[in-house]
């Protein structure tokens, strides 16, 4: 299949699910990471039938001590405490995902900005255009932050080594294509900052926190508070019911979620799912809301191509490129 065509349709698959639609009850897969080496094969069948069905599973066991998420949390908030003129310092750049933004995204689904501000780590990109916060503005945000990344990769690489496994590739062979020595190395970990609702206008509840899209990425690996839900499912195989699930935080879980750089990588085995981040709902916590993801995706120089050969093979660099002009193109 022709990659424009095919990043013109996911675009699409985008545009059309804006609307709130409805809320209906799903079992969100949770898998047991524990005796990882032990249970590979055991693990390895579990994410693989999450991703066929669903594409959004919890894990728990995974390896990243709740007081190093409720570090990076704490971390988190002393850059959005910051002047936004501070801020300022580090702006995204236009094609870039690293910096801050403050409402800046516009998705597909909803041709209006989400309601949050961001700030993205993509470790070459923060060195070569000088994004990371001085030490007198923050101190010691960048080793603190470089720390949860590196975590959040050693997840991310079990997790894919997987997939891997499931795919008839060496069980490295995502480890390889997400080489965070290489130059070309493009995972992000984005904290993003949700404004808060108290006081807020009756219309003001009417957008998104952040509209339906699905993620670029091979697999997200997303941390929340529990207590600050929000986030909400649905498979792209039910996209055309706009049926959403409510996938409620839990402390001790993560939730990930497959994207389309990983669908298209298995020939669409597995599928990438829309997800959304709803407005709260009355007697709901009305305040501000802070997630972590971190998104896998592979260095600019791995060429993408599937075992079934359903697709031609082409770099993921060149692929997110266009992924990112087609969502950005004028209408």
């Amino acid at each position: 299949m022709n990659i424009q065509t095919d990043t013109l349709a996911e675009l699409a698959k985008e545009a059309t699910i804006g609307g709130m639609g409805t809320t209906v009850d799903r079992e969100i897969p949770v898998i047991d990471l524990s005796d990882f080496d032990n249970r590979k094969h055991e693990i390895a069948d579990a994410l693989w039938q999450a991703s066929v069905d669903i594409g959004f599973f919890q894990v728990y066991n995974h390896g990243i001590a709740q007081d190093d998420i409720d570090a990076a949390f704490e971390t988190a908030w002393t850059f959005f405490a910051l002047p936004a003129e501070v801020k300022a310092k580090t702006p995204m750049p236009k094609g870039i995902n690293a910096g801050w933004e403050f409402k800046a995204q516009v998705r597909p689904s909803t041709g209006t900005p989400d309601n949050k501000e961001s700030f993205q780590l993509t470790r070459p990109d923060m060195i070569r255009l000088n994004l990371w916060p001085s030490e007198d503005d923050l101190p010691g945000f960048r080793e603190k932050m470089l720390r949860f990344e590196r975590q959040n990769w050693e997840l991310g690489m079990r997790i894919l080594s997987c997939f891997a496994l499931k795919m008839g590739f060496a069980e490295d062979f995502f480890t390889k294509a997400h080489d965070p020595s290489s130059d070309q190395y493009q995972s992000t970990l984005r904290l993003i900052h949700y404004m808060s609702m108290e006081g807020a206008k009756p219309e003001d509840f009417s957008s998104w926190r952040a509209g339906a899209h699905s993620d670029f990425d091979c697999l997200t690996i997303l941390h929340q508070k529990e207590g600050e839900g929000g986030l909400q499912v649905c498979p792209g195989k039910d996209a055309a019911l706009k049926e959403w699930t409510d996938v409620p935080p839990r402390k001790g879980y993560i939730t990930c979620n497959i994207g389309d750089m990983l669908m298209r990588w298995s020939d669409d085995q597995l599928q990438s799912t829309l997800h959304r981040v709803r407005m709260p709902r009355e007697n709901e916590y009305m305040g501000r809301r802070l997630s972590l993801p971190f998104f896998c995706q592979a260095n600019r120089d791995a060429v993408m191509q599937g075992p079934l050969g359903k697709y031609e093979a082409i770099t993921a660099g060149e692929y997110l490129t266009r992924r990112i002009n087609a969502n950005f193109a004028k209408k």
